[in-house]
């Protein structure tokens, strides 16, 4: 039994080696069909022993699914010999939106700006690209252009011409650091879009600015009523000397001119000297006519009756017409000289038909004609001869408590 025993170990380790044997002979006959292969996998580097026959099992053995945009080289089908390099480049997708209008597209480009270039977009210096042209590709990867334009600047007056992608004029004046004030305006709506066919901004500067000048001040002229000098004649007093005034004024300027002048204050520096001219009332000597001496007692002179030359005639047609309250007075009374305004003496002229006016209403000189009273000589003035107020002229005490007060119509002829 030992010796069966022994005999079925020898058969069986003669099993065994002869085994090992055709294992080994095939995986060395394998390995020799065997070859070197290089792979670049999306810029990874490998290097691998095959025995595929063509370079999709190649890539397939290493887990690579070739799609349909991705580039492979040699081509898939493409048998495989010693020392092959094969490469393969994964496709991505890539969405790229100019100015709102998009495209998509698929790349094996690792840069946006290779992307660009393959799909013969050209970008100028003052475009705006998101990401920026260096950033690597990623996939579904959105690539946003937003093109420059030139845009006309009129800012004061002064015009120039920059580049610019934005949308707004708002945005526009931000981004060029363009600064207003709350006085300057930009002509038309600041939401409103720039494009390329459109693109002015025009700014009007505003500014308000205070100027200081001081102006010389007229002097008035004050005519005072001179009762010793003769009508129509005139005195200088005074002569008029001009003062200065400061005044202050408000401009507004747009784009640097003159658009509004305001006078906004005003100061007397030092006050002008009125010129002062008296102006002659004293009306011309009345001619009067004397009248019949009559005989006193003991064969004395006569006195004189006076007149004027009108007489006491009727109401005359013509003449400015109005109503006066008048009084009377005499040469005798209270603190009265009998000396009139205008240089009649009436204590030696008794009769003379004269009344007292204000000259602002009546000038002194003037031809008058009195209801009740007659034609008289506008030859006197009164501290109570105000407006439409006369005062007759009586030759007794009693004619004028006769005369008393009342309103009479008077026509003032010359």
């Amino acid at each position: 039994m030992f010796q069966k025993n022994t005999k079925g170990m020898r058969i069986a380790i003669l099993f065994v080696a002869m085994a090992l044997f055709v294992t080994t002979t095939s995986l060395v006959l394998i390995d020799g069909k065997k070859k070197n292969v290089s792979l670049d996998l999306n810029g990874k580097q490998v290097e691998v022993r095959t025995a595929a026959a063509t370079v999709g099992e190649v890539l397939a053995a290493n887990d690579v699914e070739v799609q349909k945009h991705d580039i492979v080289e040699p081509a898939a089908d493409t048998p495989i010999t010693a020392d092959t390099d094969i490469k393969w480049q994964q496709a991505k997708k890539v969405t790229i939106d100019i100015d709102g209008k998009t495209q998509e597209l698929w790349t094996t480009d690792r840069t946006v700006n290779d992307v660009l270039k393959t799909a013969e977009i050209e970008v100028t210096t003052h475009d705006e690209v998101e990401p920026a042209l260096a950033a690597k590709v990623t996939d579904n990867q959105p690539i946003t252009i937003a093109k420059a334009f030139p845009v006309t600047v009129k800012d004061g007056g002064k015009e120039r011409t920059v580049w610019s992608t934005q949308t707004t004029v708002r945005q526009f004046l931000t981004d060029q650091n363009i600064r207003l004030s709350n006085l300057d305006k930009v002509e038309g709506d600041t939401k409103a879009k720039l494009t390329a066919s459109n693109a002015v901004v025009n700014i009007a500067r505003v500014e308000k600015v205070t100027d200081v000048v001081e102006e010389s001040a007229n002097f008035k002229v004050k005519r005072k009523t001179d009762m010793t000098m003769l009508k129509g004649k005139e005195k200088v007093v005074t002569e008029g000397k001009k003062g200065k005034v400061q005044k202050k004024f408000q401009i507004t300027k747009k784009n640097g001119k003159i658009v509004s002048r305001e006078l906004v204050g005003k100061t007397m520096v030092e006050e002008p000297t009125h010129k002062v001219v008296h102006v002659g009332a004293k009306a011309p000597k009345v001619e009067v006519a004397a009248a019949p001496a009559k005989a006193k007692s003991g064969g004395t002179s006569a006195s004189s009756q006076v007149a004027v030359s009108r007489g006491s005639g009727s109401e005359p047609s013509g003449g400015k017409e109005f109503y006066a309250n008048a009084s009377a007075y005499t040469a005798y009374c209270t603190g009265c000289s009998g000396i009139t305004a205008t240089g009649i003496n009436l204590r030696a002229n008794p009769n003379m038909k004269l009344i007292a006016v204000d000259p602002r209403v009546i000038p002194l000189g003037s031809k008058v004609w009195v209801e009740g009273y007659g034609y008289a000589i506008a030859g006197d003035t009164g501290g109570a001869i105000k407006g439409n107020r006369i005062d007759l002229h009586m030759p007794t005490k009693e004619a004028a408590y006769n005369f008393g007060r009342r309103q009479v119509k008077i026509k003032v002829i010359n």
